[in-house]
């Protein structure tokens, strides 16, 4: 049994590490529809909109997780598996400044976050089209991860490296 708690706690480590130096190394799957038989997920209401601009990508998210209401501002760069990810926490007077700069440029989603062993997924079910995204952040570049079970029978195809996926892009 130790030698899975040592497992466990390596790619902990990995995760906190890889988390403060900015850098986001993410799969993302297409799904043909909600997994029927997904384990037990806590559940947020996310509206996220992006800001104007075409070289830095500037978004910010409303997260609503039960009674609580959090909000932030994320910049990320890059493309694929491996990107650079700066995320703050920002008040509610600041993310209700800029939203409307986002208006036309919006995804809204219900994230069901799921632990699963030592991965974490996340399902996400949008809210404003018929699409369902499967996304696992990864200590590593190298690492793979199986794909669980529950997630098997509506696993379409990885769409990671595929810009038609990617939030900033599905936003309308």
């Amino acid at each position: 049994m130790q030698p899975l708690f040592d497992g466990v706690e390596s790619i902990a480590l990995a995760l906190d590490a890889r988390a403060r130096s900015g850098v986001e190394i993410e799969r993302k799957y297409l799904l043909r529809a909600m997994p029927s038989s997904m384990p037990p997920a806590r559940v947020r209401e996310i509206d996220q909109g992006y800001l104007p601009g075409t070289r830095l990508i500037e978004r910010v998210r409303r997260v609503r997780d039960g009674d609580e209401e959090r909000f932030y501002r994320t910049v990320k760069l890059g493309a694929g598996l491996v990107r650079t990810e700066v995320e703050e926490e920002c008040s509610r007077e600041l993310f209700e400044a800029l939203w409307p700069l986002t208006d036309g440029r919006r995804v809204r989603k219900r994230r069901h976050v799921v632990d699963d062993g030592a991965w974490r997924w996340e399902v996400d079910e949008f809210t404003d089209r018929a699409l369902v995204l499967a996304e696992i952040e990864l200590p590593s570049a190298d690492l793979t991860s199986e794909s669980p079970a529950w997630l098997l029978s509506v696993l379409e195809r990885e769409v990671t490296d595929d810009p038609a996926y990617v939030n900033a892009n599905l936003a309308r």
